[in-house]
């Protein structure tokens, strides 16, 4: 008996058998059930997902003589049934539109129509490719498409929806064939590998499903070249030799030196492979994707559900990007693709290709922006001098009826000014910030019950909001007091502070300074921003 190769055996025979595509399966039955079956229909996909074999399966539903109407299951058993399986019947007739594109074959298929079917409920037209007729051809076409008679049915199927005219698409129900999951090409070959008795291992099904590329019938031929060339006994060792897999393996190796900084080896790596035969340019499409899997699979958690990749490739993506912030991958992925169409243009690919993994092996580790806040937020606060010591703690404000807070003990205030002063200087900067600005600069000349001193430069004193302080202080005190601002030229020294004060903190200062200009953090950001300079570090009192 001749032989037949998987993707003809395995042909789905009823809505149920089709793989993938439920979306187009149910609207298909619930038109049959429901009698609203459309005239003329439109499949449109990549390739190998089911097009023509829908088309057939919806062909038998209509003309099963199982019934006196159509059946959503036909039964496989009646003549029009199996005259349509094989092939042969003489109302259901299938077209290649790429070798029957022209005007004249049209012209024949709209005499035709006016017959009655031979046995059949329908005459029904299947062309495949119909993208492939000639303008004419579709100009002939549009007529009877758009008043067919009651007894045709036309099935058109399609890879390329683009160059179907518009009067041809309107006139059709149309249903888009998806590229079939990597889990469910797996299914489909595992079923069919128990039933034929041949022996291979889920990693091997899912790099057979991974090459196919959504193709449910691409997969199975792959499958059945397996067979050819392992035998019924397949390991994986073969598949990889049979797929050119072996370029896996140096898209994990060089992903592992760029993560580890390792520029050396990312080029004793492109030496290898490239006097291994690799396709330079190819390759690097494969590296863009690797690098594109590893982002996916830092960002989401369920990334099996965007990577149509083994769970063996998965873990070892999981690892991988582990060890690399989100920022830097993403920093990395926009290395290869901002030199995609350099190296699709160069003559050297290979030197190409070398010049940009260098660049990605020595980016430095891009910092998460929470991080680095975090970071910084720490420096500042060690930037910060600790406040003075106080014999006793400030007293916690209260809230009052304009919203502010204000002090219900006045004695701890007015016993102790240093402590009045700096919880006073909070408590605005709390409330207003540019004020606060402008009173920090300051100093407190004389405080009793009725009226506060406060002592501004020239330039603070000329832009303060005298109404806001003065509403703020009241609110502080809990009472009416008077606000008095008083100019100098230079802030006067605390009667409390003496020389050799002075001297020590003015020293602690600079340490301060020194230690900051030093940080790696602050070194990294002046790298990022290209021209930014320090201009001048300042503590805050």
């Amino acid at each position: 008996m001749e032989y037949q190769v998987l993707a003809r055996t395995q042909r789905p025979q009823t809505f149920e058998e089709v793989v993938g595509q439920e979306h187009v399966v149910k609207t298909l039955r619930n038109a049959i059930v429901q009698k609203r079956i459309a005239h003329a229909f439109l499949f449109s996909g990549p390739r190998g997902v089911g097009k023509t074999s829908v088309a057939r399966i919806l062909a038998k539903a209509l003309n099963c003589a199982s019934g006196t109407e159509p059946v959503p299951v036909p039964c496989q058993q009646c003549g029009n049934c199996r005259e349509i399986t094989q092939g042969i019947s003489m109302d259901v007739r299938e077209i290649d539109g790429a070798s029957n594109r022209g005007i004249d074959e049209i012209r024949e298929l709209r005499e035709n129509i006016r017959f009655f079917p031979l046995s059949s409920r329908y005459k029904i037209y299947i062309i495949d490719e119909v993208h492939m007729l000639t303008r004419e051809a579709f100009n002939a076409l549009l007529k009877t498409l758009e008043e067919p008679p009651p007894h045709v049915i036309f099935i058109f199927a399609t890879t390329e929806t683009n160059k179907v005219p518009a009067t041809i698409l309107s006139r059709c129900q149309s249903f888009d064939f998806r590229r079939i999951s990597l889990r469910q090409i797996v299914e489909n070959l595992s079923q069919i590998a128990q039933s034929k008795g041949i022996g291979i291992t889920n990693t091997g099904l899912a790099w057979i499903a991974g090459a196919a590329d959504g193709s449910l019938r691409d997969a199975q031929s792959i499958l059945d070249q397996v067979v050819s060339y392992a035998g019924f006994n397949v390991n994986d060792g073969a598949i990889e030799e049979l797929l050119g897999l072996a370029d896996r393996r140096y898209l994990f190796a060089l992903s592992e030196a760029v993560l580890a900084r390792d520029a050396g080896r990312c080029l004793k790596i492109i030496d290898e492979g490239f006097y291994a035969g690799l396709d330079m340019k190819y390759f690097y499409q494969m590296l863009l994707a690797h690098f594109r899997n590893i982002l996916l699979v830092k960002i989401a958690e369920d990334a099996r559900e965007l990577i149509d990749l083994a769970e063996d490739d998965l873990a070892r993506l999981r690892i991988q990007a582990q060890g690399a912030s989100r920022e830097t991958l993403t920093r990395l992925l926009d290395i290869l693709m901002e030199d995609e169409e350099n190296v699709r243009r160069s003559y050297n690919t290979r030197l190409t290709l070398e010049t940009v993994l260098v660049r990605m092996a020595y980016l430095e580790p891009m910092i998460p922006l929470d991080e680095m806040i975090l970071r910084m937020e720490a420096l500042e606060k060690r930037l910060v001098p600790s406040s003075p010591k106080t014999a006793s703690s400030p007293t916690v404000p209260e809230k009052t009826e304009n919203g502010l807070q204000s002090l219900s003990e006045k004695g701890t205030v007015e016993n102790n000014p240093e402590n009045m002063w700096e919880n006073y200087k909070n408590f605005i900067k709390e409330h207003k910030i540019p004020l606060w600005s402008l009173i920090n600069q300051g100093r407190l000349l004389e405080q009793d019950e009725t009226q506060l001193r406060i002592g501004l430069p020239k330039i603070c004193r000329d832009i303060i909001d005298e109404k806001a302080l003065q509403e703020l202080s009241e609110a502080f005190f809990g009472r009416a007091v008077k606000i008095r601002l008083e100019t100098f030229k230079t802030a006067p020294e605390s009667p409390q502070t003496n020389g050799a004060e002075n001297s020590n903190n003015h020293n602690h200062l600079q340490e301060i300074r020194k230690e900051a200009l030093n940080q790696p953090l602050l070194q990294k950001i002046l790298d990022i921003f290209e021209g930014a300079e320090i201009r001048e570090v300042k503590t805050r009192v």
